[in-house]
């Protein structure tokens, strides 16, 4: 018997898991931040603890922040604005969501953000509606406030072309989940725009020695180099001598193979292993299980579907689950 988890407010536009402390996070159309908590572990129920309202306009993004940082979210709004709020205990006050920080800009509106935890500090990397993306630095662990601009960029390979303003619908960026002391910070990032060059999805990698991000793999064959990207995804390795990435286009769902060994210019292999396809329309969200087996998206058609592959690497879908309402 299917048995209802959580049930969300009316308006909801967007949610957010925190696997570590086995919470949800949700935004709204009129801007409000909820949080949900399970409160009897034996009912496996979530109830709404706590609700902000964290901007006039509706939320259309939230994102945890990795959990050694403390409880806080990054809430993206239609206006463009990205706001940082923070849970905070005061006396014997309930506890309350307070604004660490804000980030925007006259004319660019951020499209995606995603925090990555380096061997040094937490990252911070945000995509612009200009086709820029800018990495901050947290520079004291303990204020979420302290940020510092380490880079700017745009999403090229070719790191020396610039290109007129761009006009970019949506972004999306996702962290290598790897945590190794010795592995550098990489992320992976594509556009949805009218300028080619800044859609394909490129792997973007720290170089520790120059101190700058370079390009270091581009995820996706000859021809399809301008198609505009939906959504990507970094699934996380246990134990695989390359690294699994998903990328969302109109032609479907790309599964890639990334090498983990640096050829003599720096460049990583790659290698998409497989096309899904299955939904019916834009492909809105991927997100990866714990193991890096099971990808689980949703889109346009309403539907959420599973897919993996088998013992001989044959991607398939392994079930199709259709709203109840």
């Amino acid at each position: 018997m299917e048995k209802s988890l959580v049930t969300l407010d009316n308006g909801t536009t967007c949610s957010s898991w925190n696997y570590n402390g086995e919470r949800l996070a949700t935004g709204s159309v009129d801007g409000t931040l909820a949080i949900f908590d399970s409160i009897d572990p034996a009912s496996s129920s979530f109830t709404c603890t706590s609700r902000s309202r964290v901007h006039e306009d509706s939320v259309v993004k939230v994102v945890w922040v990795p959990p050694e940082y403390g409880d806080a979210v990054g809430c993206i709004c239609a206006d463009g604005t990205l706001s940082l709020w923070e849970e905070v205990v005061e006396d014997a006050q309930p506890l309350q969501w307070k604004l660490c920080k804000s980030f925007g800009s006259n004319s660019n509106k951020v499209l995606d953000v995603q925090f990555g935890v380096s061997p040094t500090s937490l990252k911070m990397v945000i995509a612009y509606s200009d086709g820029h993306v800018k990495v901050y630095e947290l520079l004291d662990p303990l204020e979420l406030k302290s940020w510092q601009l380490q880079a700017e960029f745009q999403n090229a390979s070719d790191s020396v072309s610039t290109f007129g303003k761009a006009l970019c619908l949506s972004a999306s960026v996702s962290w290598n989940p790897q945590r190794g002391e010795s592995q550098q910070s990489s992320f992976v990032l594509g556009f949805h725009s009218d300028t080619p060059q800044l859609n394909s999805a490129k792997v973007w990698e720290f170089d520790q020695d120059h101190q700058r991000w370079l390009p270091v793999a581009e995820l996706a064959l000859h021809g399809d180099k301008g198609d505009q990207v939906f959504t990507v995804a970094w699934a996380p390795n246990i134990g695989r001598p390359y690294e699994v990435i998903a990328v969302a286009t109109h032609k479907g769902i790309a599964i890639w193979h990334l090498g983990l060994n640096p050829d003599i210019d720096g460049r990583l292999s790659v290698e998409r292993v497989a096309l899904l396809s299955g939904h019916d329309g834009e492909v809105w969200q991927m997100e990866w299980d714990m193991s890096g087996m099971t990808l689980a998206t949703t889109g346009g058609d309403g539907m959420v579907r599973l897919w993996q592959s088998n013992l001989n690497g044959v991607w398939h879908e392994q079930a199709a689950l259709e709203p109840t309402s």
